[in-house]
């Protein structure tokens, strides 16, 4: 809907390799980068694991090549 600011941590490792292209990253440095900002559910239960993509792509600007 484009109202979360977050999406799914599986949706943002389908999305791994086309980011690093767009970026000219390598792929590991990019996912490496969505695993350490993977925010896990509420209270270990609620919720799926999930990235903030406002927050990771202000964290792949930082490490533009």
């Amino acid at each position: 809907s484009g109202l979360d600011p977050h999406v799914s941590s599986g949706a943002a490792a389908f999305q791994i390799a086309r980011m690093a292209t767009a970026r000219g990253m390598k792929p590991d440095r990019v996912a490496a980068l969505v695993e350490g900002l993977l925010q896990q559910p509420e209270l270990g239960i609620l919720g799926p694991a999930r990235i903030n993509v406002l927050e990771l792509n202000l964290a792949l600007d930082e490490m533009r090549p």
